[in-house]
């Protein structure tokens, strides 16, 4: 059976909580160990939803922190069980991110009255669809167990304040074409060659780098799939790009699609798909506090992360966990101790003495 001991240091309740498969909808087990384990402390209020657990102290401080980290993982690739060498904890979900799950079990655990009041959300189902998602989910059935005066994600960065979020928006840009019989290519008209243009753009395309919080973003446009062709022998007469906007957290969601209609000029085409972006906030009184705590460096978060999730509901949120990015989804997946223990040690002397 499997086991989840709060007592433990944080590498070993890593490790533990490794070796709880949790592939995204199959989160019940690990949900039930968290739950029952929290429920046991008596200085936290503990609800469920779903397969979110929500732990907070309750002492009237001026602040509330959120902490928050999602307990699911992308599916298994011959990385379970959990292994050791002398600095590494190897395993499916030990960067992204158990080891950060870990950190805030173990202050949930062992800081029974923190200087800041806070909100622990340990949630389901962060590697699909947003419609899965339970910080998602919890936005529309109780946003006020999010509210906050500020908020951190445990994703993994390096043990570094990685702040706010670029957005991301998809679209499908379509060209129409005129099938005919290959041999007979001047009777139609290529769809797949009508896109050149299109292609053209986007090599050419040269990325804003606007710096917010003094922080530099840096954006991106990229074709990320094409398709076109019904048959060997037939001109296509659709073709479809599909483009990748990763835009920085000064523009809107609005603004980043009234670019790509100026950009495409002359070509229809239709978003799939959206995330709006989060401003860093470093400047917000919680966030410079705990920047300076941390060690005052922080770094712009290029990819879409939970934290503007947090952002649509007014809280401003930093990533900050153990492990790199760039390992997370990867089969040689792994996390450092030193990572985990940093994070720890300075979250616990952020939130553990009164001031």
């Amino acid at each position: 059976m499997p086991e989840l001991d709060l007592t433990a240091d944080a590498v070993t309740l890593t490790e533990q909580l490794v070796n709880v498969e949790s592939v995204s909808r199959n989160e019940q087990a690990i949900a039930d160990l968290i739950e029952t384990e929290l429920r046991r402390l008596e200085h936290l209020t503990v609800t469920r939803h779903g397969h979110t657990i929500v732990a907070r102290t309750e002492l009237g401080r001026d602040d509330r922190v959120v902490i928050a980290g999602h307990i699911d993982t992308v599916p298994l690739n011959d990385n379970l069980p959990a292994r050791r060498d002398d600095t590494l904890l190897h395993g499916l979900g030990s960067c992204d991110m158990k080891g950060g799950v870990a950190v805030a079990l173990k202050l949930a655990a062992t800081l029974p009255e923190p200087n800041r009041d806070v909100t622990f959300i340990f949630y389901e189902a962060e590697e699909i669809d947003a419609e899965f998602n339970g910080l998602f989910q919890l936005s529309q059935s109780n946003p006020e167990l999010m509210q906050a005066d500020f908020a951190i994600l445990m994703e993994p960065s390096n043990a570094v304040v990685e702040a706010g979020c670029q957005g991301t928006m998809r679209i499908d840009i379509r060209t129409k074409g005129e099938r005919a019989h290959s041999a007979r290519s001047w009777m139609g008209s290529n769809a797949i060659h009508a896109a050149a243009p299109i292609l053209a753009r986007l090599a050419a395309y040269e990325p804003r780098k606007p710096v917010i919080d003094g922080l530099e973003y840096h954006e991106g446009l990229n074709a990320v799939f094409i398709e076109g062709g019904v048959a060997g022998n037939v001109l296509p007469d659709e073709c479809v790009v599909r483009v990748n906007h990763r835009f920085a957290p000064d523009r809107s969601g609005d603004e980043a699609e009234a670019f790509l209609r100026e950009f495409f000029e002359g070509f229809e085409f239709t978003v799939t798909d959206f995330g709006d972006a989060a401003l860093p906030g470093l400047s917000v009184p919680a966030a410079a506090a705990f920047l300076e705590a941390v060690g005052g460096e922080a770094n712009p978060k290029f990819g879409w992360t939970d934290v503007a999730r947090f952002s649509s509901l007014g809280v401003p949120a930093v990533n900050f966990g153990p492990g790199d990015p760039l390992l997370a989804h990867k089969q040689e997946e792994h996390v450092p101790f030193a990572d985990i223990l940093r994070c720890e040690e300075q979250l616990r002397a952020w939130l553990g003495e009164d001031r």
